[in-house]
């Protein structure tokens, strides 16, 4: 059974973890080993659970221990740290999403080939800085047919707590791992590739000859720039959505549902 713990010390060493430590130091946290990350609200929680992440602890609304936790609570042979929300907002600097975080360690990240063996269409981040950005193209992605997502280095990472909780757990239930951004790696794995981008030499985004495409790679940038030059022209597709009223673009993660929805049309390999 899990301990349930009363706080009366915010200073205690055991929730720097929901503090005290940023992002990077919790990537870091048991370093060379990987590092934890922070799961916000119930149903984010059980679907890393549901993933197999391993909770460290859980910190709770009292009112949610017998409430929205119960089951989580259940599942978890973890300490949990409790208190009123006015007293956990002072520990954590926000207001607890369903009242409910929990730390969790980190898996290891499949390779690429093992995240893209089985998969028809694929979603390709390069440089997504916008944590909410991820959060959503990963809700998109799970929602609309993406059977995984690759990220560059420089995209903010899907396990932090803004990202997660956006995707609403979504992260923990489409295969997803870092990719190195060569387009020519997805093309030995037999993908061709669509370059999302406000480009004049550019196919319209219902273009028959997308559909007809049996695995393919739709390739998204960073906001405000969108992709690089030498990305756009690696692909085999430069792929426009037309826009009207004189709008030139769509916000990164609006414009990645527009295209899953279309360009994942029957092209799924997993059952949905």
């Amino acid at each position: 059974m899990p301990e349930i713990i009363e706080l009366t010390d915010l200073s205690a060493p055991e929730l720097d973890v929901y503090g005290r430590l940023n992002e990077a130091q919790l990537l870091h946290y048991f370093e060379p080993e990987r590092g934890i990350f922070i799961a916000e609200s119930p149903k984010v929680i059980e679907r890393a659970l549901n993933a197999g992440y391993e909770p460290i602890s859980l910190l709770l609304e009292r009112r949610h221990i017998e409430g929205e936790a119960k089951e989580i609570v259940a599942r978890c042979n973890v300490p949990v740290y409790t208190a009123d929300e006015e007293i956990l907002t002072k520990l954590t600097g926000f207001k607890l999403t369903r009242g409910a975080l929990c730390a969790m360690r980190r898996s290891e990240l499949p390779a690429v080939e093992d995240v893209c063996r089985e998969a028809r269409r694929v979603a390709v981040l390069e440089n997504v800085v916008n944590p909410t950005n991820v959060g959503a193209i990963f809700r998109s992605a799970a929602a609309l047919n993406m059977d995984a997502v690759l990220l560059t280095e420089g995209c903010s990472d899907p396990l932090y707590r803004r990202a997660a909780r956006v995707s609403m757990g979504t992260v923990f239930q489409v295969p997803w791992t870092y990719f190195d951004g060569d387009m020519g790696t997805l093309k030995r794995l037999g993908f061709a590739t669509a370059a999302m981008a406000l480009d004049d030499n550019s196919v319209s985004i219902d273009n028959p000859k997308l559909a007809t495409e049996k695995k393919l790679a739709i390739v998204l940038g960073t906001e405000g720039d969108g992709l690089a030059e030498r990305t756009i022209a690696d692909c085999d597709y430069t792929v426009k959505i037309p826009m009207s009223h004189g709008v030139d673009s769509l916000n990164v993660a609006a414009a990645s549902a527009v295209a899953f929805w279309e360009l994942g049309k029957n092209g799924s390999a997993f059952p949905q």
